[in-house]
């Protein structure tokens, strides 16, 4: 495994460009379908209107049910290898997870403060990060080889595509120099908002970012987030803002066509 590391216009970031298998540190049984591939219910958004469209578009997927994280993996890296073998089309996944911390490649086990819910280590960059209900989890599948082949320029792309969605419910996202994800000033104090954590295969990008729009934040509580312990997180509605998966969903997708310069096509 190789991490790498830098900065770009003061985003500092980390991310992994060469992977490993994925582990779990903890599989329950409620993470497990006994299939091994737990059903999930997509709604695909819009149709091609052309064969050029339906060639080169990205396609949306939107799962309404909770995705077991395991499956999600095996999910995810089935359409990368698609991708690469040009067997399968860039996508972007949205999706919610059961209660879980997932341990990014600097995560340290000091940062572990309560195993409150299932641990799964994983190859994405960063450090340990909870996922549950009232989290939109956004997976992005990109072929950057026919796009632009430059990491940092990816990851800062995430960042502006969280910061423009934010921007829609009338929050101010930013980034801080030295510290993953976008933030928030609420009354003084910083408080994230928003995680990104990603793999590349074969510049084929997977995993992606996630956004706190009403999750429990006292499940935040077992860990330290992303190892910065002086800071805190937060979340949509803990800001006062009431919005819908729906209205997440809507805004994130007009936001990445601004940034990705891709229509979005099932």
């Amino acid at each position: 495994m190789q991490l790498y590391c830098g900065n770009h216009d003061n985003a500092h970031y980390f991310l992994v460009i060469i992977i490993d298998v994925l582990t779990p540190w903890q599989t329950p049984d409620h993470e497990r379908s006994k299939s091994g591939n737990a059903p999930v219910e997509i709604l695909m958004l819009q149709s091609p209107t052309s064969a050029d469209a339906e060639q080169s578009s990205v396609q949306w997927r939107v799962s309404q049910e909770f995705v077991p994280y395991l499956d999600a993996v095996k999910a995810m890296e089935a359409q990368v290898q698609g991708i690469s073998t040009g067997t399968c089309r860039e996508q972007v996944w949205l999706l919610e997870h059961p209660p879980i911390y997932t341990a990014g490649t600097s995560a340290k086990d000091t940062d572990i403060l309560e195993a409150r819910f299932p641990i799964f280590k994983t190859g994405r960059g960063g450090q340990f990060t909870y996922h549950g209900p009232g989290q939109r989890v956004g997976y992005v599948m990109l072929d950057l080889k026919n796009r632009r082949a430059d990491v940092r320029s990816f990851v800062y792309d995430l960042e502006e595509w969280l910061i423009r969605t934010l921007r829609n419910f009338g929050v101010i996202g930013e980034r801080r120099e030295g510290r993953v994800g976008i933030w928030v000033d609420n009354k003084g104090r910083d408080e994230k908002i928003a995680a990104i954590g990603v793999r590349l295969r074969k510049w084929v990008t997977y995993h992606g970012v996630s956004l706190n729009v009403d999750p429990d934040l006292s499940h935040y509580s077992g860990i330290v987030p992303c190892g910065i312990a002086e800071h805190g997180v937060t979340s949509l509605s803990a800001l006062g803002i009431s919005v819908t998966m729906a209205e997440i969903d809507s805004a994130l997708q007009s936001t990445f066509q601004e940034i990705f310069g891709e229509e979005s096509h099932d």
